[in-house]
């Protein structure tokens, strides 16, 4: 059969597989820094694999979380600045794998746009790769899809999935009981929650993106509300191995306090949650006060400086502090568990330092 000498191709419909091509051979000194036991951080195959026996568990249960960075990434996009976001990535999915007291084990990666910049990839990819080693997982694999038409160019949208194990008598939570004690972990920041707010107050307030951070006058716009999301794993981990009196945890993201910390309770079990026990960082004063947004509507859209909360049995609370102190943490006990039948399963006292 004769080839074509004229005619359409991939490229000239908006595709380039070369372009793909050298994206992978740009990443694979990245992927490879992401090697652990189990796996051997090479990529380019159809498929990763993980030993799960090598990684050291003897009766293990997978946990799997898949998530992204929501529109967090359009301030990445529209700044430049794309070497913090794959760290986002990371963190938000690896921090839904400890609350249930699983250790990440892999993460994979899907990064969608609708003219591939190679440089631009692959300065996300090597964001990725170092949330991976914050965690102690390994970057197993991934997808890169150029569709013209779907996105504007220059822009990108990001989804991660992270798999962990757990042994099974030390899965989260259990034995919640009322009267336990809440602590909350520091957050970074706003993490990657609440950010088509955050735009709005941006707009608002008519910054640019280059314009000195009012909360923060040693950093421009941009790259202080792109600081990473908090990643937990680590310092919780060793915690999880010191006491055995932690009995659940909650990561603080999309529906803040009201939406997350119910997930982890018992039918009929609540949260009484004081908030004069912790100061919003600036970030969250700043944006309360331009946005002019109500507390109710901080405390379901934000963190509000609170990134991970902490449940320990009640007898135990002095442990568990002094396990997270050890680990490097700085908690502050926010709260207790109690006994609710009505709808309202976080009840709040004080106020937020707005």
């Amino acid at each position: 059969m004769q080839e074509r000498v004229s005619g359409l191709t991939y490229a000239e419909a908006g595709v380039d597989i070369d372009a793909g091509n050298r994206l992978v051979d740009m990443i694979r000194p990245a992927v490879r820094s992401t090697r652990r036991s189990g796996a051997d951080g090479e990529i380019g195959g159809f498929g990763g694999v993980f030993d799960l026996k090598a990684a050291g568990f003897s009766d293990p249960v997978l946990v799997a979380a898949n998530d992204g960075v929501g529109t967090k990434v359009k301030i990445a996009i529209e700044s430049g600045l794309h070497d913090t976001i794959g760290i986002d990535l990371v963190a938000m999915c690896v921090n839904d794998l400890i609350v249930q007291g699983a250790e990440p084990l892999f993460f994979l990666d899907y990064y969608a746009t609708g003219k591939l910049d190679p440089n631009a990839a692959a300065t996300v990819v090597k964001g990725i790769a170092a949330g991976c080693v914050e965690a102690g997982c390994a970057l197993l694999g991934g997808e890169t899809a150029e569709m013209p038409g779907l996105y504007a160019r220059g822009d990108y949208d990001l989804a991660g999935f992270a798999v962990g194990a757990a042994e099974r008598n030390r899965l989260l939570p259990r034995d919640v009981c009322a009267g336990d004690v809440v602590f909350g972990l520091p957050s970074s920041g706003v993490h990657s929650n609440g950010f088509s707010l955050v735009r709005n107050i941006v707009k608002r307030a008519g910054l640019a993106w280059s314009a000195t951070a009012p909360f923060a006058r040693d950093l421009n716009l941009a790259k202080a509300l792109l600081t990473p999301t908090r990643i937990y794993v680590r310092p919780l981990l060793a915690a999880l191995k010191a006491t055995p009196h932690i009995v659940a945890l909650a990561h603080i993201t999309g529906g803040g306090f009201p939406d997350n910390l119910p997930r982890v309770l018992p039918s009929g079990l609540g949260v009484a949650l004081d908030l004069s026990a912790f100061d919003p960082p600036p970030v969250f004063r700043w944006l309360a006060a331009t946005g002019e947004i109500a507390q109710n509507e901080m405390l379901r859209a934000f963190n509000c400086g609170i990134g991970m909360a902490v449940v320990a049995s009640a007898p135990a609370a002095a442990e568990v502090d002094a396990a997270l102190r050890a680990v490097g943490e700085k908690p502050a006990r926010i709260g207790e568990i109690i006994e609710t039948e009505g709808p309202e399963r976080v009840v709040t006292r004080g106020a937020l330092g707005l």
